[in-house]
């Protein structure tokens, strides 16, 4: 969408818009790294129809709805990689049972997918809306599922609550000690995977599509794994998969196949910019150059892929891998916030690439800024639509509080955005043209009516849970 030339407001008059944000700084985040210090940007339906000064604005347009930005900075919706909607209700479970005794490892083998066993499609349904709300209310505008149970019903709640995404299908058809809720055959892991697909892709709406998954190598046969990658060739989707994680997944990779989890890949043809690669930790040198030939995107987890290795983000992002943040979802560490994602990338980096080497600010918090938001956007093949604010773009604007005690003074709205902000400061959340959130109340679900469902739920929920650990 072309932006309006600067005769159009005269010659033609006023022109209807849907929204009209006037009065911000905005951080636009493009090629150029355009800020505005008195912005103003336009929305029509579903995409950004014009950026710009704000007294240029106010007789250029005619909104059917208006908000003023005075004291906030516009910026581009923030992307989470690697979420798992179906864990939502674990945050702060794994440390209450570490206080009661010794927690068993893997956490994802003995308490991830065993909870995610016990949930019912409704208790999916709740979980997705807690999620999601939580995701607006901190800024992210878009998410990958990992891949968990009944989809259709992640689905649904992203729907409800607004935000953009992608749900996919927990897939494991091989492995001891998997519940067998969450068990398949191979071809029921196959055709269950192709009909979420079709179900979700290319329908009238494009804000919520569906991919397939694969858990893990461990947990998927070579049968499956080949056959995933060609239905994704097929449907032209991707697969979200968790590759080169932990040490045991490197050891089974080694034991089994005789080369390690990148490489085995690659041997059966499973590789290709279909591979959306989460966490991505132990790579070796030669995994890394088969990310960068075969394209590969990933999601970087930074609360707690340093306590796995030395996550070479630096290294990745400057060799062109795309290559956006994660939060790996409330049970892993918590938040849902990739504002803090993003100070623990910037602080790991550090530590993994500048400090042996006497190397200052190795990646500073604007260049994260744009892994969590351009990179994460290339990560998911969306760079055409989200990730910063341009004209054509989806309208997927933050508008984000600078005025705060803990932001003074505030000089640099780049800076400000990059360093001093957290969810918490973000007031306003517009998702493809839509209000989903203002002046931190969300519009789009009753907070107060999933409060009192969880209260009602969570308990019996959490009952199962504790009976089935026994």
């Amino acid at each position: 969408m072309p932006e309006p030339g600067p005769e159009q407001g005269s010659a033609q008059g006023p022109e209807q818009v849907d929204l009209l944000i006037s009065g911000c700084e905005v951080v636009c985040l493009d090629d150029a790294d355009t800020i505005i210090r008195n912005g103003a940007i336009a929305v029509r339906r579903d995409r950004i129809a014009w950026i710009g000064g704000a007294d240029d604005a106010a007789s250029r347009f005619i909104p059917s709805s208006r908000i003023g930005g005075d004291g906030q900075i516009a910026m581009p919706g923030l992307i989470d990689g690697h979420v798992h909607t179906g864990q939502q209700l674990l945050r702060g479970k794994i440390a209450e049972f570490a206080r009661r005794g010794q927690v068993k490892i893997p956490v994802w083998k003995n308490y991830y997918i065993p909870f995610e066993g016990l949930l019912d499609p409704e208790d999916v349904y709740l979980s997705g809306l807690l999620c999601y709300a939580d995701m607006i209310s901190v800024g992210t505008t878009c998410f990958a599922e990992a891949g968990g149970p009944h989809p259709d019903e992640m689905g649904r709640a992203a729907l409800e609550t607004g935000i953009r995404g992608f749900i996919a299908l927990s897939t494991i058809d091989h492995g001891a000690g998997v519940p067998d809720s969450m068990m398949m055959t191979t071809d029921q892991a196959l055709s269950r995977n192709v009909d979420l697909v079709r179900r979700w892709n290319g329908q009238d709406q494009d804000r919520v599509q569906a991919w397939l998954s694969l858990r893990q190598i461990m947990v998927c046969t070579t049968e499956l794994v080949r056959s995933m990658a060609d239905a994704a060739r097929e449907l032209g989707t991707r697969i979200h998969t968790h590759l080169c994680e932990g040490t045991y997944e490197i050891d089974y990779a080694l034991e089994h196949f005789g080369k390690r989890p990148t490489e085995y890949l690659e041997e059966i043809g499973a590789l290709g910019r279909h591979l959306h690669c989460a966490h991505s930790v132990l790579l070796s040198p030669d995994e890394t150059d088969l990310y960068v030939t075969h394209r590969l995107t990933a999601s970087h987890c930074a609360f707690n892929n340093y306590h796995i290795g030395p996550h070479a983000l630096l290294h990745m992002w400057r060799r062109g891998i795309d290559i956006g943040l994660g939060t790996d979802g409330a049970a892993a560490w918590g938040p849902l916030d990739i504002f803090q994602v993003a100070h623990a990338a910037r602080i790991g980096q550090q530590l993994v690439a500048g400090t042996p080497i006497h190397y200052r600010d190795v990646m500073s918090g604007e260049e994260l800024l744009r892994v969590a938001t351009r990179g994460g956007a290339r990560s998911l093949g969306m760079e055409n639509r989200i990730g910063s604010l341009e004209v054509g773009k989806k309208a997927d604007i933050l508008l984000v509080e600078c005025r705060e005690l803990d932001q003074t003074p505030h000089v640099d709205p780049m800076f400000a955005v990059a360093n001093t902000a957290v969810g918490r400061d973000v007031r306003t959340v517009v998702i493809n043209g839509r209000v989903v959130m203002k002046d931190r109340t969300l519009s789009t679900i009753d907070e107060e009516a999933l409060r009192r469902d969880l209260d009602r739920r969570l308990p019996r929920i959490m009952e199962r849970f504790e009976q089935s650990r026994r």
